[in-house]
């Protein structure tokens, strides 16, 4: 178990180390107002109207970085901050929020199979990590019968969690790469602006990156302790 706690801590100091580097990029972005004097809201709602997306409403969600597109009921989720604020920041992400709904408008088929694991995964990636430990504590390690195959059941577990995250690699990706494109071609943002999007986003997309990398190396890790000790 030491070597699990090790593995955990310096993955939680690789995220915290991320997204402290990703909230003072936002601050930092934050003043660079926008010469066009657009509000995240506004900047959302061309987007849309620029793709003929007319069944998405753009809301105001209370918090920091909570922005989200909602599939379920078609809305952009921005947070407060990003939802009136006027700078560099806000665009970015506004932009970014947008592009899912683009990819769902559009059927994008990595962020449909997100979708589809996303009831699977909610249900799944809670208990995975204990099914695993149970399994090794009735003697999955040796091969004993019961215990090996509660320990696989829940690397099974383990493996959807882990899929789900090396998905979200490509959808978010790819919303910040169709975010970007639209805020070049349509002269929303000025060079400046556009530099100040660029690299937030490019942060934002490094924390999905290490959740998929931690998430890969629990797997390997349980995997190890389950297979390992087997003959």
């Amino acid at each position: 178990m030491m070597g699990y706690y090790i593995l955990i801590g310096a993955i939680a100091l690789v995220s915290w180390l991320v997204s402290a580097r990703l909230k003072s990029k936002f601050k930092h972005y934050s003043r660079v107002h926008l010469q066009n004097g657009m509000s995240g809201a506004e900047i959302a709602q061309k987007m849309l109207d620029d793709h003929g997306i007319r069944d998405v409403k753009v809301i105001s969600t209370p918090g920091m970085l909570t922005d989200h597109y909602n599939p379920k009921n078609k809305t952009v989720n921005l947070s407060e901050g990003v939802y009136n604020q006027r700078n560099a920041a806000s665009a970015a992400v506004a932009a970014h929020e947008v592009g899912h709904a683009v990819q769902h408008a559009q059927a994008y088929e990595w962020l449909t199979m997100r979708s589809k694991l996303v009831p699977v995964v909610s249900v799944t990636s809670g208990m995975s990590t204990w099914v695993v430990f149970g399994g090794l504590a009735l003697g999955a390690a040796a091969g004993v019968g019961l215990g090996y195959w509660i320990a696989v059941a829940g690397l099974v577990m383990m493996a959807f969690a882990t899929l789900f995250s090396l998905v979200t690699l490509p959808v978010e990706y790819d919303a910040s790469k169709r975010a970007l494109i639209w805020l070049k071609q349509k002269n929303v943002v000025t060079q400046q602006e556009y530099a100040g999007s660029e690299d937030a986003l490019k942060w934002a997309a490094r924390t999905y990156l290490v959740a998929a990398i931690g998430s890969i190396a629990t797997l390997l890790y349980w995997a190890l302790q389950v297979f390992g000790g087997r003959d």
